[in-house]
């Protein structure tokens, strides 16, 4: 009986160490993000994307994808100034445990390479989002908001994952999207697939 109150109350001490992490880290990512728009422009786009490719007038279409064009511009310009922000971060703020799920103390107690730096991680996905946004894989509208998707999909796993863990914010995001972490990674473009694995190890 001992045993079982003595491992309920490290348990509990063990959710309380993590939920106070979190919470710093939720704050710290915040602060940063609070100076953009970057969340209301994603879902300017990807609603956008629906309408567009629901919609039969190919003039009406392109007209569409006119103003598209610049929320893309947009997004790219104000998450690039976010990671160039959030790049300021010290080192000890910025790693991310590579494990499945969160655990107190993770950074102090496991090896560095159980980690991958997000600053790094916001810089592949300012470039991912910059290329997407200029079109450098000359692809069709729809082909293009596709990747563009992605990278948006992928980047907001990153922040997800920073702030909780891998399996949360891949289940937030087949919630939000219906779109699985594999086929989000699959889907951005190559240069931002390779950069991205090499820094996670994956």
């Amino acid at each position: 009986m001992e045993i079982f109150v003595l491992a309920i109350l490290i348990a509990f001490g063990a959710y309380a160490l993590k939920s106070r992490d979190q919470k710093r880290r939720i704050a710290l990512l915040a602060s940063h993000l609070g100076n953009h728009q970057i969340e209301k422009l994603m879902e300017k786009l990807t609603d956008g994307y629906l309408r567009c490719l629901g919609e039969d007038d190919a003039e009406r279409r392109a007209q569409i994808w006119s103003l598209l064009d610049s929320s893309e511009q947009d997004l790219s310009a104000q998450f690039n100034r976010f990671a160039a922000g959030f790049s300021r971060v010290d080192e000890s703020q910025a790693r991310v445990s590579k494990l499945p799920l969160a655990l107190p103390f993770a950074d102090q107690l496991l090896p560095a390479s159980m980690f991958f730096d997000v600053r790094q991680a916001f810089a592949i996905h300012a470039q991912g989002i910059a290329d997407a946004a200029a079109n450098r894989l000359q692809q069709t509208p729809k082909a293009k908001a596709f990747t563009m998707s992605a990278e948006l999909f992928l980047m907001q796993h990153t922040c997800h994952w920073y702030c909780k863990s891998k399996t949360v914010a891949s289940a937030r995001m087949m919630a939000r999207h219906r779109t699985s972490y594999q086929l989000a990674l699959d889907s951005v473009a190559p240069g931002t697939r390779d950069a991205y694995r090499a820094l996670i190890g994956s």
